[in-house]
């Protein structure tokens, strides 16, 4: 391919989901309500923890940042998918796929660190009781939402950086609904093994590492739960487990089916995307938080007290 006779790409077009009018309106219609779940969702946990002091706990601290990264997360991608489902030309400048690219990842990534925290400190309420006040400090817990922002931002630097040194040249349209990694270099005008082998590495970081803690966390959790004597506290424990565990199977194995297989088999990529940046970030708040007594206790108490209001 003779590069010196192509021109370098200066906005890109996304192909989307379908060109069907109908198709676009009923999608349109479906990612508007999951949008506005995922931000009402998100929003009433972040006040709610804000609000009550008895919420001021490790766990409801790391769910707090946990809704901060997945509104910001479903923010920097479901807004401008809305507006192109309504247009023919769905367009973004280079710069502006840029700016998604690496908000996107940096709140997707401190998502995965987070949700590896939270399964620690289960593991920690649960297993060790008795030196889990020691243990999960204030200091420690500021210090692994910390660590867990940082290592948002480093994989997001590294990966935004090394998929926009490749040249883009020619073909500008994105078989996707927004601009992710995977897509994008699957435009490039030149050898992408170099991209890939470092989104790779970064997976095994930010994907691999953390599932694998989860998973240990949790196998524990479930032998200590089987021990319990009541029949009542065992199913209870289970319960909230498998809906922990079942959102983190439909966050990671979808985004590992992204970021972790063989070209061959990202054609249904975009799909498949869907599950990890629209659908878990509005699962989240749900499963992890709203069902719970304390969460439906400090709402009636904020709505009674006319809290939200005063915020």
């Amino acid at each position: 391919m003779n590069l010196s006779n192509q021109t370098w790409v200066t906005e890109f077009f996304f192909l989307g989901f379908s060109d069907d009018p109908q198709t676009q309106l009923l999608l349109f219609i479906s990612f508007l309500i999951i949008y506005f779940v995922t931000a009402l969702g998100n929003l009433l946990l972040i006040i709610l923890v804000l609000a009550d002091s008895k919420l001021h706990t490790p766990m409801y601290f790391f769910l707090c940042n946990l809704s901060v990264a997945d509104l910001c997360f479903s923010t920097s991608i479901v807004p401008q998918a809305l507006v192109h489902m309504l247009t023919r030309r769905k367009i973004i400048s280079f710069m502006g796929c840029a700016t998604q690219l690496f908000l996107f990842l940096i709140f997707g990534c401190t998502g995965c660190a987070l949700l590896s925290v939270m399964s620690y400190d289960r593991y920690l309420a649960i297993c060790d009781p008795m030196h889990y006040p020691l243990i999960m400090t204030k200091k420690v817990c500021v210090q692994l939402a910390l660590g867990c922002w940082v290592s948002g931002v480093v994989v997001s630097i590294v990966d935004t950086t090394f998929t926009l040194q490749v040249p883009y040249r020619g073909e500008n349209k994105i078989s996707h609904f927004f601009c992710e990694a995977p897509a994008l270099l699957a435009l490039g005008s030149a050898d992408t093994y170099r991209a890939e082998k470092v989104i790779f590495i970064m997976g095994v970081v930010i994907l691999l590492a953390p599932v694998s803690l989860i998973l240990v966390s949790y196998g524990s959790i479930i032998v200590t739960v089987v021990r319990i004597k009541t029949t009542s506290g065992r199913l209870k424990a289970f319960s909230t487990c498998g809906s922990h565990l079942l959102v983190v199977t439909i966050f990671y194995v979808s985004a590992i089916m992204t970021y972790m297989t063989p070209k061959s088999s990202k054609e249904q990529g975009k799909l498949v995307s869907v599950f990890y940046a629209v659908i878990a970030p509005m699962l989240n708040p749900l499963i992890y938080s709203l069902r719970n007594k304390e969460v439906k206790r400090a709402l009636r108490n904020t709505i009674t007290k006319g809290q939200i209001c005063k915020l």
